[in-house]
């Protein structure tokens, strides 16, 4: 379980690894139809149940490897009730889909008997982060995120992570929801290419509101689907960036609108890659959750792990 600190409880300030690039490995590398971005429908079938597993356990061998704990996201980012619709998944088969997510990872870390490896409940935004019309408000993403949240909760969950959100009323609405359901969570944000919220904020804003908002009830925060090139502009070496305990990175520089419109995978370049997640480590030796986001695979995560090392403080 992550504590109100932010540490993994019983292992202090432990390295972890995570990744959340299965998606596009599968739609580009691997030609699997993903329609909506969805990966939960894999859970119903053996073979999607197998695809999903080979990732989990090749991302805790990585990390036994390593000598760093791992975490399990689900495969839920997208499996809230507006997202899911199109997909014909009516909201009794979701929740009983984010239900079986939980559970499956748990059979996962029992399988492989790693520790610390840690359950987390991943969440995404309601809407597509980078082309959403209309943004809610607090009380609506509350009142929206609590349904998908409530059903992640009757299984064995260490933590709620929101994925790639954009504003921060989103961000104060799901960490409300976490809140009521009784478990701690992560907030993760997304830049562009300047460093920035794709809504124009700066994170160190976004994370102010957040906390103001919320009594500071995140765990901690992350940053997710931008490269490292893109967070120069957003990292500072002042007092609010001990609230970011993670980066989770894109393997490519392009923006989201150049990657939206790929029809090819840009994999970037995996060591490079590590060495740059291992050179923000360095300057922030408070940072302990690193990993892969769009682009990535075991490659980048293998190479990410080379690179951690454990700066002294």
């Amino acid at each position: 379980m992550v504590d109100r600190h932010g540490t993994v409880q019983g292992f202090g300030d432990q390295l972890m690894l995570t990744y959340v690039g299965m998606e596009t490995d599968l739609i580009f590398t691997q030609g699997i139809d993903l329609p909506g971005f969805a990966s939960y429908p894999l859970l119903e079938t053996e073979a999607g149940r197998a695809r999903l597993a080979g990732y989990y356990q090749a991302l805790i061998a990585v990390a036994r490897e390593a000598g760093v704990g791992a975490i399990l996201e689900s495969p839920t980012w997208v499996a809230n009730r507006d997202r899911a619709a199109p997909l014909g998944y009516g909201p009794e088969q979701l929740r009983a889909l984010n239900v079986q997510a939980m559970d499956f990872l748990a059979q996962i870390r029992a399988a492989t008997g790693y520790s610390p490896t840690l359950i987390s409940a991943n969440i995404g935004p309601r809407d597509d982060a980078y082309a959403s019309e209309a943004q809610m408000s607090a009380e609506e993403a509350e009142a929206y995120h609590a349904e998908q949240i409530g059903a992640l909760s009757e299984g064995p969950v260490d933590v709620v992570t929101a994925y790639t959100l954009a504003y921060e009323a989103e961000a104060v609405g799901i960490a409300r929801a976490a809140r009521a359901a009784g478990l701690p969570v992560v907030i993760s944000f997304t830049c562009e290419t300047d460093g920035r919220l794709p809504v124009g904020m700066t994170l160190a804003q976004a994370i102010a509101s957040v906390d103001a908002a919320t009594n500071s009830y995140p765990a901690y925060y992350m940053v997710n689907c931008a490269h490292p090139d893109h967070l120069d502009g957003a990292f500072a070496d002042k007092p609010w960036m001990e609230r970011v305990k993670g980066v989770v990175a894109n393997a490519s520089r392009c923006s989201h609108a150049e990657l939206d419109a790929a029809e090819e995978l840009d994999a970037g370049d995996a060591v490079e890659l590590g060495a740059q997640l291992g050179a923000i480590r360095a300057r922030f030796p408070h940072i302990t959750v690193l990993g892969g986001c769009c682009g990535t695979d075991m490659t980048h995560i293998t190479e990410i792990a080379a690179h951690l090392g454990n700066p002294p403080r």
